[in-house]
């Protein structure tokens, strides 16, 4: 079939396999361009492995470093009719370079919150890769059904204490406009920390210690987004602000459960980047329009796969990590210093629907969107038609 991009909203509902397999493989050679990166994992798991940083964290894993890596991801299959997700051609993607490398690549396609697929993850683990030295945290989702109780909760994205009216830009229709989004209650507020927070994360890493599968010395992050004053009250000083204060909490825990094993728990602070998730939320699609021209300007932009192969090289198995003082790594200092900050700001107070595009680079933003699912890659012909059948 002859694919082009179908966008709703914020989401893309299909992907092109070949635009995917390429998008990968940017990546892989951007890895290897950069050469052995010495001393570093062996047995990596990356629970939320197909797309974004999940995805830069298994190339650098295993084209940096040699390792063995076990992805946990959801995603849909093609059929004749429809195409995969683009989380699934990324893994068939990389399963194939992996293996024309003969480096170890498996994948577990299921629900990464139950404890069906972490009891899977396990058994794979053991038969195939023994103990694993690294667990990479990076699952995105609106909403997470608790195994011991069966409850299904949602997240919310809402300030916390007081209503918020902000400019925003909607991608659908291309206009710059103000939105108001009135304050979560308690129950959002728990809600959205039960999907987002640190819970997941840690009962992953109680599993996997009862399991007796993870090394001593292992080290284990989790992604998250701080940011800085323009999106403090949709993000920082908001519901998934206060989920993303539980990874702090989890992180802790995690070191105080695995004393003996001598397991690092990190969380891992990343610059604001188009993502599936990002997209999504109010305010950002404006705001990373302004911080990539920004950015690109004074020559300190990076995507998915510079951000993590920094963080892999300079924190997670370098001498000299950034660390906040909440034992953070930080990876986004580049956007967040105040220099930055100011040109962002002065950009964002006049910004308007008439200057929007010559004063951001939405430009920019919308390639990187379209190229999430396969799309806008020059190098791909989009006229021509192809096989949505791809297996893993």
């Amino acid at each position: 079939m002859v694919i082009k991009p179908k966008v709703r909203g914020f989401i893309c509902t299909n992907a092109h396999p070949v635009g995917c397999a390429t998008a990968v493989d940017e990546q892989i050679a951007y890895v290897e361009a950069k050469g052995d990166l010495g001393e570093g994992p062996k047995n990596v798991l990356v629970i939320g492995s197909s797309t974004g940083y999940g995805l830069a964290s298994r190339i650098t894993s295993a084209f940096g470093y040699g390792a063995k890596t076990l992805g946990v991801c959801f995603e849909k299959a093609p059929t004749e009719r429809k195409t995969g997700t683009a989380g699934w051609y990324n893994t068939a993607a990389f399963h194939e370079k992996a293996k024309t490398k003969g480096l170890y690549a498996d994948t577990i396609n299921g629900d990464a919150f139950s404890d069906e697929i972490k009891n899977e993850t396990i058994e794979k683990i053991k038969a195939e890769m023994g103990k694993v030295d690294l667990v990479i945290y990076s699952l995105a989702s609106p909403r997470r059904t608790d195994p011991e109780t069966g409850v299904t909760y949602k997240s919310t994205l809402k300030p916390v204490g007081q209503a918020y009216t902000t400019k925003t830009y909607d991608t659908d229709k291309d206009k710059v406009h103000e939105v108001s989004l009135e304050p979560a209650n308690d129950e959002e507020i728990l809600n959205t920390i039960k999907v987002m927070g640190g819970e997941d994360w840690e009962r992953w890493m109680d599993f996997l210690r009862e399991a007796d599968v993870l090394a001593e010395g292992c080290k284990t992050t989790a992604y998250t987004y701080i940011g800085k004053e323009l999106t403090w009250p949709i993000y920082g000083q908001a519901t998934i602000g206060k989920a993303k204060e539980d990874l702090d909490r989890a992180a802790a825990a995690i070191i105080g459960k695995n004393s003996d094993l001598l397991v690092q728990a990190n969380v891992s602070s990343l610059k604001a980047l188009v993502t599936q998730a990002s997209s999504a939320i109010p305010v950002m699609p404006l705001y990373i329009s302004l911080i990539y021209k920004v950015m690109k300007e004074e020559g300190t932009h990076e995507g998915c796969i510079e951000q993590i192969h920094g963080l892999f090289t300079q924190c997670l198995f370098g001498n000299t990590p950034t660390l906040d003082e909440a034992n953070r790594y930080r990876m986004d200092g580049k956007e967040t210093n105040d220099a930055t900050q100011a040109k962002i700001k002065a950009l964002w107070d006049q910004v308007t629907q008439e200057n929007f595009h010559d004063l951001s680079d939405y430009k920019g933003y919308n390639h990187e969107f379209l190229k999430l699912f396969g799309f806008d890659i020059s190098s791909v012909d989009y006229d021509s038609e192809v096989d949505p059948m791809v297996n893993w």
